[in-house]
C-alpha cells in the first residue's frame, strides 16, 4: 500500500486539534511542517522521550526531525515525499503526544 501523499494546509491541521503542535509554513528550502516543543525538565527524561519517539517512528517508517536540549525536546514532522504535512504526520504527532503524557512530562 502506497503512503498517503495528500498534503494538508494550516486549517486542516488546526482541525485535528493537536495539543502543543503548530503549523509551520514552508519556504523555498523546506516544506510545510508541524512542530512541538516538549518541556522535559532534565536531559535524561528528554533522552528517554527521544528513544521512545525513535522506536515508534521506526515502526511507522516515518521519521521526525528531533532536537534534544536541556530541558526540552523539539520535534518537527513533515512528509518529505509529499512536500508537506500529511495524515502520517498527524498520526505520528498523536503518538508522540501519548508518549509525552506516559512519561509524565
Amino acid at each position: 500500500m502506497e503512503p498517503d501523499t495528500t498534503t494538508l494546509d494550516a486549517e486542516q491541521v488546526a482541525q485535528e486539534q493537536l495539543a502543543g503542535w503548530t503549523f509551520e509554513p514552508g519556504d523555498a528550502g523546506a516544506p510545510d511542517s508541524i512542530a512541538a516543543r516538549v518541556e522535559t525538565g532534565d536531559f535524561i527524561t528528554g533522552l528517554s522521550l527521544v528513544n521512545a519517539i525513535g522506536a515508534k517512528a521506526e515502526e511507522a517508517n516515518h521519521h521526525p526531525d528531533i532536537d534534544l536540549r536541556y530541558p526540552y525536546v523539539e520535534i518537527r514532522l513533515s512528509s518529505h515525499d509529499a512536500g508537506g504535512v500529511t495524515s502520517r504526520d498527524i498520526a505520528l504527532a498523536k503518538v508522540i503526544n501519548g508518549l509525552a503524557a506516559e512519561s509524565s512530562i
